[in-house]
Order: C-alpha cells, then structure tokens, then sequence
C-alpha cells in the first residue's frame, strides 16, 4: 500500500525482543529498563500482525530485537512468518553472538539473509563497546554466515575516537569475503550521541582514497536505503547510510512493530499506533489500524534539525525497545 505521500510501504521491522547478551553502550547501555515478558507480543500475535500486514502490501520481514536468538524459539516464528502468504523476504539482524549455533536452522529455513553488527576488530575495543561480548564469537557467527551461502551483510556504526582508525579494515572485510559491508552514521536516538558519529560523505572519501577504483553500484542490494559501491571485478559492495547528511525519507518504504505492539512509522518521532487493542477484535479491525497507521507516516524525519514545536524529536526509547 502507499502512505500520503505516495510512498510504496512494504517492509517491515519486527522486534521480537528488548532484551539482548550484550550492553552496547549506544543501543542498550547497562542498567536500561526492560520490559516485563507479559508486555510482549506472543509469537501468534507477531504471526497474526504479519499475516494482516501482508494483506495490506507488507512483503518483506526484518526480524530484530533487542537481540532475536535470545528469545526462545526465534527459529520457529521465522519459519512461520516465512510460510505468510505474500511475504517474499524474512531476513535477520543479530549481533553474532550465539549465530553459529542457529544457522544450520536458518539455512534450512532458507532465511533470506543476515545482517550482522561488527563495531571493531580489536577485542578490547569489542568487550568495551558491547559490555559483555566476545569479538570471536561473532567473528565465527560471520564466517558461519558466509559458508552457509546466506546473504550476508555487516553493520559498522563509525564513532570518533572509538574506532575511526578502523573503517578500512572493516571494509576491506567485503573484498575478501565477497559480502556487503553497511556504515551506518549514528542517529540521535535513545543513548546514542550523534555528535560521536562520522559522516559518510567523510567515509566514502577515506575509502575512495584507498580504493580508487571505487564507483557507484546501482544493483538492489536489498530493503534498505544504502548507496552501494563497488569495485569492478570483484565481489563485495560497500553501503552506506546517511540518515543525518544525506536524507532518503523521499524513498523510505518501511515501518516498525516494536516488541510491545506499537506500530512506528517513522524512528524520529514518538508517535505510534498500539495495535494490542486491536488484536482483540477482528482482523478486519487489525488491518484497518494497520492502514491508518501506514497512511499517516511523516514526510521526513527531522534528525539534525533545530528542534521546534513542528519537528520535535521526542523519540527517547532505547534504540533496543524500538526494533532499530
């Protein structure tokens, strides 16, 4: 379906979970709330939502949390919302901790793809960022992804002085490996600071700088609003995501069902329809909130902008509660 703005809505970010096994401190920094396990949605309510927002145009699933392997089960909702009729694509974001264990699953499944956070390579800067995790255990997840022939994509959020030395070592990972490799600049949302982010128009530089035979990828690499790059004759592409210095709300095709039941239309702002109420009645009812929500999703997100009474960001969940 279209919103106001003529827009093709047709993705959709489910979060199945706020908890997650790491504490990243820009996402969910210790000693964040979370929410009790009665306030979220039952397997069969994120089934019903998905099989009301396929009717409506909805074909393509992101499954995130929090972190969605730490929810029990996770594999099984993913095999039922990919039997959804008119669902084409259910992928996965995860952070790798524990994929290795789940991707002969997903494989079997025939997930569509993994998307796979990697903030540094240096594993006292890994324990630092994450709180908690081990940089091995997701550095095996990636390479299971690899083998496993599952498309597979790595996030990098770029951050001053954290890891800003490391942007071409993180990009040369999709040369060797033949994947995708996103960098996604920091938006001002829950505990993250954009001011800590880079630019991408300063990324793309650095990497032209290295690879100068870099050019511009006009291939579908997937739901999302990167700009793709490659190099010719080798597999690989480098996206990037400029939500803060290069706005594609003109082109956003997505929404987000948080883990609670509140259907987002845009990250920005804290406006959302709860559909919980709406799962009491009839599907007809679900679909018509569904519509309504979708139709009156804003014309732009106004990150970076001088906050007044017409743009207010007023957005300050934790990046973990909202689905990403």
């Amino acid at each position: 379906m279209t919103d106001r703005f003529g827009r093709k809505i047709e993705y959709m970010r489910v979060s199945i979970t706020d908890r997650c096994d790491l504490r990243c401190r820009y996402c969910m920094p210790e000693g964040c709330e979370k929410v009790p396990m009665s306030h979220i949605l039952s397997y069969e309510e994120i089934l019903r939502i998905c099989r009301a927002a396929a009717e409506l145009g909805i074909s393509r699933i992101k499954i995130t949390g929090g972190e969605p392997f730490v929810r029990l089960g996770c594999t099984d909702l993913i095999r039922m919302i990919k039997s959804v009729e008119g669902i084409s694509e259910v992928t996965v974001t995860t952070n790798g901790q524990t994929l290795e264990r789940y991707i002969d699953e997903l494989r079997n499944i025939r997930v569509d793809g993994i998307n796979i956070s990697l903030d540094t390579l240096n594993a006292e800067r890994f324990a630092y960022i994450t709180g908690r995790g081990a940089l091995d255990k997701t550095l095996r997840g990636i390479r299971a992804a690899v083998d496993s022939g599952i498309k597979t994509k790595i996030n990098f959020i770029p951050q001053k002085g954290f890891n800003e030395d490391e942007i071409e070592d993180i990009a040369e990972i999709a040369f060797k490996e033949g994947i995708d490799v996103r960098f996604i600049e920091m938006m001002p949302v829950g505990a993250a600071d954009a001011d800590t982010g880079i630019s991408n128009t300063d990324i793309l530089q650095r990497l032209k700088e290295r690879w100068p035979d870099l050019e511009p990828d006009e291939s579908v690499h997937g739901n999302g609003p990167a700009v793709y790059y490659k190099r010719p004759g080798i597999k690989g592409g480098i996206g990037l995501i400029s939500a803060m210095h290069g706005k594609f709300c003109e082109y956003c095709n997505r929404v987000r069902l948080t883990s609670q039941g509140q259907l987002k239309p845009c990250l920005c702002y804290d406006t959302q329809t709860d559909l919980v109420p709406f799962l009491a009645g009839t599907d007809a009812e679900l679909k018509k909130a569904l519509r309504d929500a979708i139709v009156e999703k804003p014309a732009a997100h106004c990150f970076g902008e001088a906050v007044n009474s017409d743009n207010d960001h007023t957005e300050h969940r934790l990046m973990s509660q909202l689905g990403g």
